[in-house]
């Protein structure tokens, strides 16, 4: 098959970048859609024991897909990479090796989740009448963990290859499916928590099976052959030393968030309904800017490999200022008017105004982590994940869980200096990323980068 040139490392930057983020944003806001539809179909066909058991389990298994995404960013940079380079030979062995390393996953994390599967569930303090449930769920779904890692290795090529509306194509589709299995399986054949956990396994395996059916039948943009799949070393180093540190960052500030959840929680229920009410919003307003995080790494990926580095900086600048775009309106929106907003989640008067407190100072963290998520995206592009990691952590464990636990102790009876917390955190980001990006550009990343990837 003839090689085509990738579209990511030529035209317009704005443009090709746009163009490449908006089929992110599609599928992150189906993804969320969906889990919000799918949950509110189980907790109307299902007792609450049973509820509770999907939630707790769904937690673990969004866990594990935080780690499985992580790992596969790792390969859609080395692939991104190697296609930037215009080197067959490179490329074919990156996706050979990406697919022998996540095939060794599923061999081992399939059986352990089967078998700890209930030691997880009681670690995480599960109520006894929702243990058995539980387990089911969690056992059913655990099961369906080769084909969530056939479709994210799948899709990391495409968007290594610069296809991003393809895998938002199979998304749809399988959120369609569950959304069917799930009425059918929970709402008519009264299966409960083991339905939903069925539905959710064939929806998955419909979206690898589609995946993997494309790509046999489009083939690579190179030549690719079963003497590719002998891993690679230095691939499968690379894809972890990439992958492994967002994985670790994903479920670490996860871990935060619960903890601070947990602190909220012991001051009462009108406060914990108001933060739950503003992590919702901001989870949504995240979105656009976290699409085009996400572009921004495939993007300067490519261009890295072709030695264009200008280029990948070029991205980089856009991204910041299509994020901003995101960030500034809600922040201008919350301090308008926070109490229309906080309104659309709840009734009560006193959730709404609590929540419009904490949401006002919060919104202003929306203009730093547009930033700063933007130049991950440049970093994880370059290869250089573990600076995200790091900073990451001081920002979430150095100071944003220190500052919450202080303000809620000391400031009773308001959430506004917790709101605050928030940006604060962020500011030891921002100086981190702008001290490190200095440092890159300094260096010259991107020039050595094709002797770096020349045994891969």
């Amino acid at each position: 098959m003839a090689r085509k040139t990738p579209s990511l490392t030529e035209g317009k930057v704005s443009t090709a970048l746009l163009r490449f983020a908006l089929p992110f944003l599609a599928a992150n806001i189906l993804q969320a859609l969906y889990g919000a539809i799918d949950f509110l179909i189980i907790g109307r066909f299902c007792s609450s024991p049973q509820l509770a058991a999907v939630s707790v389990s769904s937690q673990v298994m969004v866990t594990l897909l935080s780690l499985i995404i992580g790992v596969s960013t790792g390969s859609t940079v080395l692939v991104g990479q190697c296609i930037g380079e215009q080197d067959d030979k490179k490329s074919a062995h990156a996706v050979g090796s990406s697919v022998s390393l996540f095939a060794i996953i599923a061999v081992v994390l399939t059986p352990l989740m089967v078998i700890f599967a209930l030691p997880i569930l009681r670690l995480m303090d599960t109520p006894v009448e929702a243990e058995a449930y539980a387990k089911q769920y969690l056992v059913i779904c655990s099961c369906g963990l080769p084909f969530i890692l056939g479709y994210n290795v799948i899709s990391g090529f495409l968007r290594g290859f610069g296809n991003s509306k393809t895998p938002m194509i199979f998304v749809a589709v399988s959120s369609c499916v569950n959304l069917a299995a799930d009425l059918l399986l929970v709402g008519v054949a009264k299966m409960g928590a083991a339905g939903a956990a069925l539905a959710t396994v064939f929806s998955q395996l419909i979206s690898f099976l589609m995946a993997l059916g494309y790509l046999l039948k489009n083939k690579f943009p190179f030549e690719f052959h079963r003497r590719h799949f002998k891993p690679s070393g230095k691939s499968i180093g690379f894809i972890l030393k990439v992958g492994i540190p967002l994985a670790a960052q994903e479920v670490l500030v996860n871990v935060s968030f619960l903890l601070i959840t947990t602190m909220v929680n012991g001051i009462g229920v009108v406060a914990a309904a108001a933060v739950g009410i503003v992590e919702k919003i901001l989870g949504f307003v995240m979105m656009p800017p976290m699409a085009i995080s996400s572009a921004v790494t495939t993007m300067s990926a490519q261009n890295i490999g072709a030695k264009k580095p200008e280029r990948a900086l070029s991205a980089l600048r856009y991204g910041i200022l299509f994020a901003l775009i995101f960030g500034v309106a809600i922040t201008v929106a919350s301090f308008i008017s926070p109490e229309s907003i906080t309104g659309l989640f709840s009734k009560d008067i006193e959730v709404i105004r609590m929540a419009a407190t904490y949401l006002k100072p919060y919104s202003t963290d929306c203009i730093l982590i547009c930033i700063i998520f933007t130049m991950n995206g440049y970093f994880n592009g370059c290869g250089k994940s573990f600076i995200s990691f790091a900073h990451s952590m001081v920002a979430t464990f150095g100071f944003r869980v220190p500052l919450c636990y202080f303000s809620l102790r000391y400031c009773v009876g308001t959430l506004t200096p917790m709101g605050w917390c928030m940006p604060l955190a962020s500011i030891s980001s921002l100086i981190i990323c702008g001290v490190y990006f200095f440092w890159l550009k300094k260096k010259g990343i991107g020039r050595e980068t094709g002797e770096n990837l020349a045994a891969r």
